[in-house]
């Protein structure tokens, strides 16, 4: 049988194999998009357009009408004109990969950032992936300290599950995933900072992540202000460098933040070369890619290595209907929701329990610890649901004896479930502290 690198080989050769026509001529630039004619290429191969006076724009093949190509621009193409050469660089995306990436701030085309040589590594894998036949995955059955206690203790997580922090923007969300960064216990931690503010690039790195993270760290950062294929690519690097590693048997925790910007990514992609519009202007190839990105998560083959993802979802508008929040909650293993009013309140983590559901727990967990997880939830709902009764003095005790309990425990509740953003808390003792808070009441 062949072994791994041996598929992989085999699986690529035929990328590899020269196409018969290289290079053509630049016909028409239309919004983001270049059209050229006379050059043959897959989608996904790398182009250069060469123009008149030696100036040189990278771009990608991104779809095809007939004979002539789609291709978008990794930079702005000023420069280039009608009838300059376009050669094909290579047909497909391939990826240089090895633990020299560590330590490293790279790009989509995984060219440092960090003012450090570039990396050599020796392995080379396709950009996106091998498949897993899902009855080759192992099961999710070890729990994951994350080191937050209202996930540790209501929103459990295990080793390979796919987690979702949703929320309008302003609330916490790069706070929180700062804390899962530190404080979760995993081998190797893949950061994908995907469309968001090149300022939170070095603040991340620096206040969230610090010297000691770094080192067993790689962040892939692609901007709002670089091209969307850019944006692309950056986020399939993310997950292949976590696919990499897990199956080199470690324990990966991978942090895409965030996956609506992928989303807006592909929209710019989808509509250039003429998609049709469905939900909120998203084409079709939107919600087909979301799905196979999430899937590429998880437990390794026969449980060799784990893939925990954390995918930030901003819900615009704080829309929890939002077409991607949705479909982000469907394809998930869970979700945590961001309430804007608790943190208008300065209850940080702002972690909405009413909205919040890990679908993992009641195979980790044992009868008893989740039934204890099961009753904060219940009392924390039911005095949310209440708090206007309550505040206002219309609510008669007695009336409801587990909503006097509720009223009676509140505020121990709400300082369970608040946290610093600089202490971590381990799984066992957030339980021992659920326990007392409950069975002593």
């Amino acid at each position: 049988m062949m072994d791994f690198a041996q598929e992989v080989e085999q699986s690529l050769s035929g990328l590899r194999t020269p196409q018969p026509q290289r290079s053509g001529t630049l016909v028409r630039l239309v919004g983001m998009t270049l059209e050229a004619r006379g050059v043959m290429a897959p989608l996904g191969a790398c182009c250069e357009v060469v123009g008149r006076h030696g100036h040189r724009v990278e771009a990608e093949v991104v779809g095809f009408n007939d004979k002539v190509l789609f291709l978008m621009p990794f930079t702005e193409p000023a420069g280039v004109g009608p009838g300059d050469m376009v050669r094909v660089v290579s047909n497909s995306s391939l990826v240089s990969l090895g633990p020299e990436l560590l330590g490293r701030v790279i790009d989509g085309r995984c060219q440092p950032l960090d003012g450090k040589p570039a990396p050599v590594c020796k392995d080379l894998l396709s950009l996106l992936g091998r498949p897993i036949n899902p009855m080759e995955r192992g099961p999710i059955n070890k729990i994951l300290d994350v080191g937050v206690k209202a996930i540790n203790g209501i929103l459990t997580l295990g080793r390979g599950q796919r987690l979702g922090l949703v929320a309008g923007s302003g609330v916490g969300k790069s706070v929180l995933l700062g804390m899962l960064t530190r404080f979760t216990k995993a081998d190797i931690v893949i950061i994908g900072l995907i469309g968001e503010r090149g300022r939170e690039v070095q603040a991340f790195i620096q206040e969230s992540l610090g010297e000691e993270g770094l080192a067993k760290s790689v962040v892939v950062a692609a901007p709002a202000n670089v091209s969307p294929v850019l944006r692309l690519k950056a986020t399939h690097l993310t997950h292949v460098i976590a696919e990499y590693f897990r199956d080199q048997g470690k324990d990966v925790l991978m942090l895409c933040d965030s996956l609506t910007r992928v989303a807006h990514a592909q929209r710019e992609i989808g509509l250039a070369i003429g998609e049709p519009p469905t939900a909120k202007g998203y084409p079709p190839s939107v919600f087909g890619l979301l799905p196979n990105l999430i899937e590429r998560g998880g437990v390794g083959r026969h449980g060799h290595g784990s893939i925990t993802a954390i995918y930030t979802v901003l819900a615009e508008g704080d829309d929890a209907a939002d077409p991607i929040v949705d479909i982000a909650r469907a394809s998930l293993d869970g979700q945590v929701m961001l309430s804007r009013k608790l943190a208008d309140s300065a209850h940080y983590p702002a972690i909405d329990l009413t909205g919040s559901i890990s679908r993992l727990m009641q195979t980790l967990l044992s009868s008893e610890d989740l039934r204890l997880s099961n009753k904060l939830r219940r009392l924390w709902s039911l005095y949310q649901q209440n708090v206007d009764l309550i505040q206002v003095g219309a609510y008669e005790h007695g009336s409801n004896p587990e909503l006097d309990e509720a009223i009676r425990l509140n505020d121990r509740i709400v300082n369970f479930l608040r946290q610093d953003m600089h202490i971590s808390q381990d799984y066992d003792v957030t339980r021992a502290q659920l326990r007392e808070l409950l069975n002593q009441s």
